[in-house]
């Protein structure tokens, strides 16, 4: 009975490993990722009217996100360039000449005609450049988590798309001013502040394309 209680452990244990192979990548966005809405107070008709101030919604409010639990479209268009160039030169140049000149009476006499010339020449060149062009297009729909005093939203939100073997995340969070918000309930994401984007992946592609933990520590290690 033990040795097969042994076994139903570990056959547990190498389940639970499998199902954890390809975990949910950490994030940097504004938790949490979604909020319900404050539930609608009951309708009472203490009055007998069809009319109820708890319930109604103008007929002509536009339907842009401004409560806690609405949703809002991100539009994502960033593009980023950036360019850095540097050059660095530097020379230095000296000469030393002298010379023994001495009387056949003085002591230094043998040493008369020693000549001695140093010269020392030192020359630097650096150059250095670097750049990076980053562009990430898509659509993102989010919900506002939080409401500031200002009116501005507190927006976060999150996208899964599962192919074959793998999972991809779109992830965003930011603060919104309602003003920029279109009649469609859009917004680009150029005009959030505190902007978070991810786009991350779990699977087996992606795990091919990661160092290893061994490699990585003596990539740390190793001094050449």
């Amino acid at each position: 009975m033990k040795a097969l209680a042994l076994i139903a452990t570990a056959a547990l244990a190498l389940l639970s490993g499998c199902a954890s192979i390809y975990p949910t990548p950490a994030t940097m966005v504004h938790q949490p990722m979604t909020a319900r809405p404050e539930a609608r107070p009951q309708m009472v008709s203490a009055n007998g009217a069809i009319y109820q101030p708890a319930q109604v919604r103008p007929l002509f409010e536009d339907r842009r996100a401004r409560n806690i639990g609405d949703v809002i479209t991100i539009n994502l268009v960033e593009r980023t360039t950036a360019t850095k160039n540097a050059n660095a030169n530097a020379s230095r140049t000296s000469n030393l000449t002298g010379g023994i000149t001495a009387s056949t009476n003085m002591p230094l006499s043998g040493l008369n005609g020693l000549n001695a010339t140093a010269g020392v020449t030192s020359e630097f060149t650096g150059t250095g450049a670097a750049g990076a062009n980053n562009v990430f297009n898509g659509t993102i729909t989010v919900t506002v988590i939080e409401v500031y005093p200002n009116g501005n939203l507190l927006v976060s939100g999150e996208k899964q798309v599962a192919i074959n073997q793998g999972n991809e995340f779109i992830r965003f969070s930011g603060v919104i001013n309602p003003f920029t918000v279109t009649g469609t309930n859009t917004v680009q994401s150029t005009q959030v502040a505190d902007a978070r984007i991810e786009y991350r992946g779990s699977g087996f592609i992606d795990e091919s394309t990661t160092m290893g933990w061994l490699q990585r520590f003596f990539g740390v290690i190793l001094p050449f």
